[in-house]
């Protein structure tokens, strides 16, 4: 039976094209294949920092005691403004999903709207962190140091607050010898800060993830937030309203929902285990 419904369909039906399979258009399938290939990149980095953590585990850092920044104040709050841009990368998905309803509708004013605040959620994120960025490249007002053994420690610090973290951390005592500080810092074994050559926080590798992992999904979120914009602006013209249909911020919506469920998991990977 299947057999001769298939024939009585006219071949330029079944083979004309113009038809999707899958009642999805181009543009947005290969969006998903797009994703799937992204995916399985961060995939990839995530596994690879997963191992180097369990194989460095008795020197991995702790990332609540390095990031415990927050703007405008010295007091110490470990994770808070991480938690704040992943609240905000959050709430920037749930104003892109009603730009993409209000884009079904056709209500041009208010996927304006929500997708104007989807472009402001992701510029705060990216901002705070550049922010973050800089805060961990600085490093901390002392550094640490490097022996002759490999092993790190840090120079007159708080003791009440820093010590025990700081003496764990880095398989070293504190130092605040003044004589010991102007040695060390005379044979430039100083560390101050992280770059790609140097941690202060401990192994390179900490480091050289941190700024690898953040930065590919920062550079997502960059895209992310420029092609919001430009469908932002198209938006205000009315391009989508002549074509009689929103599609384009439905395919900017998907690229958006997966930035940000990346960052969950970036977010999980890399600071909370």
């Amino acid at each position: 039976m299947a057999g001769e419904a298939s024939k009585a369909i006219d071949k330029s039906v079944l083979w004309g094209g113009g038809r999707s399979p899958f009642s999805v258009s181009y543009g947005k399938m290969m969006m998903w294949f797009f994703l799937i290939s992204d995916a399985l990149t961060f995939g990839g980095f995530l596994s690879a920092l997963a191992f180097q953590r369990h194989h460095l585990e008795d020197i991995w850092p702790i990332t609540e005691e390095i990031f415990f920044h927050f703007p405008f104040t010295h007091a110490h709050l470990p994770l808070l403004y991480v938690a704040f841009m992943t609240f905000v990368l959050i709430i920037s998905s749930v104003t892109m999903v009603l730009a993409v309803e209000a884009g079904h509708r056709m209500d041009r004013r208010k996927v304006i709207f929500w997708l104007g605040l989807t472009v402001v959620g992701g510029a705060i994120f990216l901002g705070s962190q550049a922010w973050e960025w800089s805060t961990f490249i600085a490093g901390s007002e002392n550094g640490a140091y490097v022996l002759d053994d490999g092993t790190m420690g840090r120079l007159d610090v708080d003791h009440d607050t820093h010590q025990e973290f700081l003496t764990n951390l880095h398989s070293g005592d504190v130092i605040d010898d003044p004589a010991t500080v102007a040695a060390i810092k005379e044979n430039n074994t100083l560390v101050n800060g992280a770059n790609l050559e140097q941690n202060e926080y401990g192994p390179q590798l900490y480091a050289n993830f941190f700024f690898f992992i953040t930065g590919f999904h920062g550079s997502h979120v960059f895209s992310g937030v420029l092609l919001n914009l430009i469908v932002l602006i198209r938006c205000i013209q009315g391009w989508y309203d002549k074509r009689g249909h929103y599609e384009m911020v439905e395919k900017v919506g998907l690229y958006w929902h997966f930035v940000d469920l990346v960052w969950v998991f970036v977010f999980t990977f890399f600071y909370l285990i």
